[in-house]
């Protein structure tokens, strides 16, 4: 026996199993409809909530850049990477979340891993409390810092509170949590998070990348949504969901940031994000600032998308967002939905399985965007309601 063949026996177990993640791809830019694995299908599965993604201005900002700067960065921030453009960016990054300051990293993951392991270190007297469905790179950032965390049930304040009084003589108490929950839709109820924190005297790190560019004024993310500017003590950030680009980034108190240019290790050891992404993203960012017409345009989609799967009879849970979870519980249903949507109807829509969801809540989550007509909303509708029929799932 080979000393790999188990590596060749787990791959077949998934796909027994209906846990096999069939990987495509994608052969022009992003868009409401795309050309994938040599096919023209209606996109219904990417982050790119407002279109940004092929927008002509931010192609232009990142096009220019590559003039005046060049392609890569060089270095670290701290040694000769820095630029004037990602002073600019971090700028108007914390002037848009309405915020001192922020720090700009390679991608939201980073982000996460690099502010978190440093707030809280191995040894130090705290504790991270931890909602239960956290985002990996929130889990990879507590596991690297090394430091105890305690783990609440998803948005259950009671649990919380309850979490927070068994800890409550730690010196350092971090409250972690996502904003919007990436395969649910649903919220974090800040405003009762923000009033257990100040009244345990913790601090509140929210993950917004789900939130920025869809909730609050003009997409300013869930803080701005519920008016916690105050309340909330970092704000973590994606460019590259609604943003349309990449990187990632922490926005909060000028001192607080400050600490985390010198601590967080992905600022610290890997290079800078390139010329042409961090203009893009400020193209992004002033879009936004200019106008808040993409944003409306994205609820005014996703308010006609999830009426009409509610009204077909498909259970959405508890969305509160663009993200449409259509829930069919089953795996290999759910792989079945996925496959036939790309053979039959020229739709792309993943299917989401454990280990990303729990057993047994299989789904394809669907994400209209701004860029979607109600053209391509109906197409969908009448493709679910087909296929729903087919397989047995309407009655």
């Amino acid at each position: 026996m080979g000393k790999l063949d188990w590596i060749r026996e787990e791959l077949q177990e998934l796909k027994e199993k209906g846990l096999y993640v069939t990987i495509r791809k994608l052969e022009s830019a992003q868009g409401p409809w795309v050309v994938v694995d040599g096919k023209k299908v209606l996109n219904m599965c990417s982050n790119n909530y407002l279109g940004l993604a092929a927008h002509p201005e931010i192609r232009y900002a990142a096009i220019r850049a590559i003039l005046d700067y060049g392609v890569g960065a060089g270095a670290v921030r701290t040694i000769a990477g820095t630029m004037e453009l990602h002073v600019e960016l971090e700028e108007k990054l914390a002037k848009f979340k309405k915020r001192e300051a922020a720090i700009l990293f390679q991608s939201g993951y980073n982000a996460n891993l690099g502010a978190i392991s440093a707030l809280l270190k191995k040894g130090e007297d705290g504790v991270f409390i931890s909602e239960e469905l956290n985002h990996a790179s929130i889990i990879d950032g507590m596991r690297l810092s090394g430091a105890p965390k305690v783990i609440y049930k998803h948005i259950d304040m009671d649990d919380l509170k309850k979490r927070l009084e068994e800890n409550k003589d730690k010196k350092k108490k971090i409250i972690v949590s996502d904003g919007v929950f990436s395969m649910d839709g649903d919220l974090a109820p800040l405003p009762e998070m923000a009033e257990l924190a100040e009244q345990y005297d913790a601090i509140l790190y929210i993950d917004d990348a789900h939130g920025e560019g869809v909730l609050g004024d003009s997409g300013r993310g869930i803080v701005d949504h519920f008016k916690l500017h105050d309340k909330v003590d970092f704000e973590m950030g994606t460019l590259s969901k609604a943003f349309g680009v990449i990187g990632g980034y922490v926005a909060g108190p000028e001192e607080a940031i400050e600490y985390l240019r010198q601590r967080a290790r992905p600022f610290l050891f890997s290079s800078a994000p390139n010329p042409p992404d961090v203009a893009a993203a400020i193209a992004a960012v002033e879009i936004l600032q200019r106008s808040d017409e993409l944003v409306k345009k994205l609820w005014d989609n996703t308010h006609f998308l999830q009426k009409g799967l509610r009204d077909l009879g498909y259970d959405l849970g508890n969305t509160k967002h663009p993200i449409t979870p259509v829930m069919l519980y089953d795996e290999k249903l759910a792989q079945e939905f996925s496959r036939r949507l790309y053979d039959e109807y020229n739709i792309f829509a993943q299917a989401i399985v454990y280990p990303t969801v729990p057993l047994g809540t299989a789904r394809i989550r669907l994400e209209p965007s701004a860029a979607h007509s109600k053209e391509d909303l109906q197409y969908v509708l009448d493709a679910f309601e087909d296929l729903g029929k087919k397989t047995g799932f309407l009655k």
